[in-house]
């Protein structure tokens, strides 16, 4: 017999009060979390509390991480199957425990079986109200808001889930500075026009108006994920977009061609070094597209277009989409802000920002955002 057999089991409608994290199809049981950072929050009481989630996988399995009191707690993949997972136990029963389960891992675009379901909990105590943030924030990005390098060694180079984080990276950083809930839409290799190696279907405007349009499969879609995400139900107060690196990596790469088709795709480097005017013109024109998408559907939000941890080769392109956008629409509810280049001492594993240079990244955008709201 488990040590949790002994407990009261409730599912997630039982324990009545919690907070949802991330996008999701919240009419779904059990809850699925499709996104880094998205998971669930509770007040407790009681000595012991275990989770009750379904995992599956094909290929990378999900990794999570828990937080009691605002402090990191623990980090662990998990298994397939049905089964609960203890998140404390021999703690004083009559104080209330502030408790995040979150997964780490990325909405994962290659793996359509991945996936982490919630079904509720079970434990000793009563489960009461989870205060309301000060503010809400979305964070868009790639594999910098994927946290892909913010754990392993300098050395480690395998694209596997273990070195994929919200636990260490900058939203997090950022969202427990400002006292802040967040959600993030991201997505390793992925840009504005097209993915690192020039596949134009690996954009993330593509998905942004679905709940996880990242997840595909039939699994995925019963589970929501392909469902248009309501973006009246939370509404943020800043977005900050992390995206252009990949863009500016696929003028380097290969063309890309689809086996089907045989249609190509390629940003171009002039025999001079210099980008091609008119691949530069439709990065550009993709920057005002998808500014004109994130508008159209969060008309209050201030959005905030951040570049530069892993270089800058399309900041001036970037700004320059970014003034063209804003002359043709009126809108000044933007800026545009330039991080800190990753460096030898800031580096991570797979040869992204580590731990340093998210912290450092996050200073500047914390700084900014005091300003914005007066905090």
């Amino acid at each position: 017999m488990a040590f949790c057999d002994t407990l009261k089991t409730y599912t997630l409608e039982e324990a009545g009060n919690y907070k949802i994290h991330g996008r999701t199809d919240e009419t779904q049981y059990p809850l699925p979390l499709f996104y880094n950072g998205s998971g669930v929050e509770v007040n407790v009481t009681g000595s012991e509390l275990w989770i009750d989630v379904e995992v599956n996988f094909d290929t990378y399995e999900p990794w999570i991480w828990t937080e009691i009191n605002g402090a990191f707690m623990s980090r662990q993949m998990l298994l397939p199957g049905s089964y609960p997972l203890c998140l404390f136990r021999g703690m004083s029963p009559d104080t209330v425990k502030n408790v995040r389960f979150c997964r780490e891992l990325q909405a994962m675009s290659e793996d359509n079986g991945c996936r982490l379901l919630v079904k509720g909990f079970r434990c000793d105590g009563k489960f009461l109200p989870v205060a309301s943030k000060r503010l809400k924030l979305e964070f868009i990005g790639d594999s910098i808001t994927s946290g892909e390098g913010t754990y392993g060694a300098r050395e480690d180079m395998d694209w596997i889930p273990m070195y994929m984080s919200v636990s260490q990276n900058y939203a997090k950083i950022i969202s427990d500075a400002l006292d802040a809930e967040y959600r993030l839409v991201s997505q390793g290799g992925w840009g504005v026009l097209c993915g690192w190696d020039n596949d134009p279907r690996h954009n993330i405007t593509s998905c942004y108006e679905q709940i996880c349009g990242l997840a595909q499969g039939e699994i995925n879609k019963r589970l929501g994920a392909g469902k248009a995400y309501d973006f009246a139900a939370w509404v943020p107060d800043a977005i900050i977009v992390n995206l252009g690196t990949n863009d500016a990596s696929a003028f380097k790469q290969p063309e890309w061609r689809e086996p089907e088709s045989g249609r190509t795709f390629k940003q171009r480097i002039q025999e001079d070094g210099t980008y091609h005017p008119e691949d530069i013109d439709r990065f550009k024109e993709a920057v005002v597209n998808f500014l004109e998408m994130v508008r159209r559907n969060n008309p209050s939000s201030h959005i905030v277009w951040t570049y530069g941890m892993l270089g800058y080769e399309l900041a001036i392109a970037i700004a320059d989409a970014m003034d063209t956008y804003q002359r043709r629409t009126g809108d000044s509810n933007i800026a545009f802000l330039q991080l800190p280049n990753t460096t030898g001492e800031t580096i991570g594993s797979r040869t992204h920002p580590g731990i340093k240079s998210h912290i450092r990244a996050a200073q500047e955008i914390i700084e900014y955002l005091e300003t914005v709201y007066k905090i």
